[in-house]
């Protein structure tokens, strides 16, 4: 691993404490207008960039509703092709080219792989071909572990499918927690990052990113448990609290103004 590489990913998991607090706003490349996002998304993620590691969004969120001026490692979302309404999700491709990105000064970019879904063999194509294209500009590569409807989220299937984005070249790769979350980290050779998934009570996604770092986790990739609660900004802090500072679920619940 070169350089470059080496410094891009060092942008995101911060070396201090080997964790990161990615801020994920990505979602209306398949939702549309997000709960938390349909109505003004540059105010919410300028109330939050301070308190995130990197935000993780799409090219047009990007250009649209994050100030030039400010400095965040950005992981760019560059898969899709699919909606909440079409047939299946899985079925995504490469949505951005690499020289794109470049100029768009990314940390890192982002795409998701369905192992065992309908589209698998697009999807873990789409991988390898970003891999290779990022290689040549030194750009990190985060693989999205994304689950199918047939899929459990067990410690069986999610090592299945982060070992695979891993053995594919993968730099970093975000998958969910699930019991005997160990065995995924001890089988993923890359920093695990996880995934906060729909919006669950605030104490219970608290717990989850303590959970997660304790077992191993280099940190999370969280959206709508943070932007969707009832204290945006105090919920990413309580987050980071717990991520950066090893501060304990509870203390960091108490925390919120809810």
């Amino acid at each position: 691993m070169d350089w470059g590489m080496k410094n891009r990913i060092s942008q995101i998991i911060k070396p201090k404490t080997g964790k990161t607090v990615m801020l994920a706003v990505d979602h209306g490349y398949f939702l549309g207008p997000t709960t938390g996002l349909d109505e003004e998304p540059r105010k919410i993620i300028a109330e939050l960039l301070p308190y995130a590691d990197s935000l993780m969004l799409t090219r047009g969120m990007l250009r649209t509703s994050v100030d030039s001026k400010i400095s965040i490692p950005i992981v760019l979302r560059v898969s899709g092709g699919n909606s909440i309404i079409g047939d299946d999700l899985s079925n995504e491709t490469i949505t951005v080219s690499v020289k794109d990105a470049v100029r768009l000064n990314v940390s890192a970019v982002a795409l998701s792989i369905y192992v065992g879904g309908k589209y698998e063999h697009q999807t873990l194509k789409n991988l390898a071909t970003m891999i290779n294209e990022c290689e040549e500009y030194g750009i990190p590569v985060l693989a999205v572990t994304a689950v199918g409807k047939e899929m459990a989220r067990d410690a069986k299937y999610l090592s299945l499918a982060c070992r695979i984005a891993a053995e594919l070249g993968a730099h970093m790769v975000k998958t969910y927690y699930c019991e005997d979350f160990e065995k995924v980290i001890k089988s993923c050779p890359v920093p695990v990052v996880i995934a906060g998934g729909k919006k669950i009570p605030e104490k219970d996604a608290l717990e989850l990113a303590y959970n997660a770092v304790r077992d191993g986790a280099a940190g999370v990739d969280m959206g709508r448990n943070i932007f969707q609660s009832q204290d945006p900004v105090g919920m990413i802090k309580a987050v980071r609290s717990i991520v950066h500072e090893n501060v304990n679920a509870k203390k960091a619940y108490e925390t919120l103004k809810i």
